[in-house]
């Protein structure tokens, strides 16, 4: 081929290359543009990340909930002295589990991690900070800041104060009964995960701003008549308590449980942005033995080394179904104030989760508590099982730890 003809055809294609990063570039702009007018820019990082992951604060701002006096772990004599049945482990490990912990008796009785992961290693507990919410409601309303339950969000929340969102009380919302429009969609796609509010309260710059701007749905009022579980709600909760105790969130927790229980790490709560709001309703990050914790409190109805932590009468409370009925027309009988319950195998258990196989389990009946942090949970279609039933690896957590306590 002549000389020429090859210099013409790369002229060509250099100058069709040239004019599509023109074109790629005003697009960009323009999207940017957009997504900027109508304060959508979160969908970047909606794009970027889509999945959500147990080391998600790496990618966000952090505030420190400290801890002060640290009390290590008393181990049981049969401290990691068996393994768990090949079953439980394939389980543990089918999961992508990176930490195991179980406590009997205020001791340290299995410790077990994976993955490069260490008793040290911090890991977002996601919907487990639901839970935490609760308890520092409890300890707010005992100091008096605020004054119970049945008090109206718009006291401490002022966008709150019109006619149609002012019925909203601080129980509404620790029973998930706020009759809000949010939409609880964790999105099996991608197209569905960048729109969804879960999405864009979980990557958004300004969380005051996105649940201030919900709305009642008229299906689900008056406020108070139906459970149905929603993060904004527990978002609307830490916002309640940053009025009323004048402290950001993570320093009240700091003060208010994590120094008093004794906690060997500093934790992190995520923020939606630097120096910004805490994410109340997942992102508490820390690990295994510390989030153990906060169930061996819950165990000990809210006492640590003797000193009232929690209030026991708030926990009994927070322990009690909420009886609203569902989107099933059921009766809501597995979830109290931002707690789980359960009847497993004729033993009444309370516990704490995230939307990985995040958890936090607590079992009066024996004693225990059970901590398994991982990567994934067992597929569902539905976040929920009916009845609030958790996936069947949850039965494999508890199982574990009984074959421990059993030998």
């Amino acid at each position: 081929m002549p000389y020429y003809i090859l210099y013409v055809n790369y002229f060509y294609m250099k100058k069709t290359l040239l004019y599509f990063a023109i074109a790629l570039t005003v697009l960009l702009l323009g999207l940017q543009v957009y997504l900027g007018f109508t304060d959508q820019v979160y969908l970047y990082k909606t794009a970027i990340y889509n999945r959500v992951g147990i080391e998600d604060y790496k990618i966000f701002s952090n505030r420190t909930i400290a801890n002060a006096s640290p009390q290590a772990w008393q181990k049981s004599s049969k401290y990691n002295k068996y393994e768990l049945p090949k079953n439980i482990l394939d389980t543990l490990t089918k999961y992508q589990t990176v930490g195991y912990v179980v406590i009997h008796k205020d001791s340290l009785l299995h410790e077990q991690y994976w993955e490069g992961y260490s008793d040290t290693s911090l890991s977002n507990s996601f919907s487990v900070a639901k839970s935490v919410i609760s308890l520092l409601v409890g300890i707010a309303i005992e100091e008096g800041k605020i004054k119970s339950v049945d008090e109206s969000i718009a006291t401490y929340l002022p966008t709150f104060n019109t006619p149609t969102k002012n019925k909203i009380t601080i129980k509404h919302l620790l029973t998930m009964s706020s009759g809000l429009n949010w939409d609880e969609n964790y999105g099996d796609d991608i197209l569905s995960g960048l729109v969804s509010q879960t999405a864009k309260g979980y990557y958004y710059y300004d969380l005051p701003k996105a649940v201030s701007s919900l709305e009642p749905l008229p299906s689900e009022q008056p406020s108070g008549s139906k459970y149905r579980y929603k993060s904004g709600d527990t978002q609307l909760l830490g916002l309640v308590l940053q009025a009323a105790t004048g402290q950001k969130i993570a320093d009240y927790a700091s003060s208010k449980i994590w120094k008093k229980i004794g906690a060997e790490q500093p934790a992190l709560w995520s923020l939606d942005k630097a120096e910004g709001t805490e994410k109340a309703y997942c992102c508490f990050n820390s690990n295994a033995k510390d989030f153990a914790r906060i169930g061996q409190l819950v165990l000990n109805n809210g006492k640590w080394n003797g000193e009232t932590v929690v209030p026991e009468k708030w926990l009994k409370e927070s322990f009690t179904p909420s009886g609203l009925p569902t989107d099933e027309n059921e009766i809501c009988d597995f979830y109290g104030y931002q707690w789980w319950l359960l009847n497993f195998d004729g033993m009444q258990l309370h516990y704490a989760r995230g939307i990985l196989g995040q958890y936090i389990i607590t079992i009066p009946e024996k004693q225990l508590v059970i901590v398994r942090l991982g990567k994934k949970i067992a597929p569902q279609k539905h976040m929920l099982y009916k009845h609030g039933r958790p996936r069947h690896d949850f039965d494999s957590y508890i199982n574990g730890a009984l074959y421990l306590l059993s030998k």
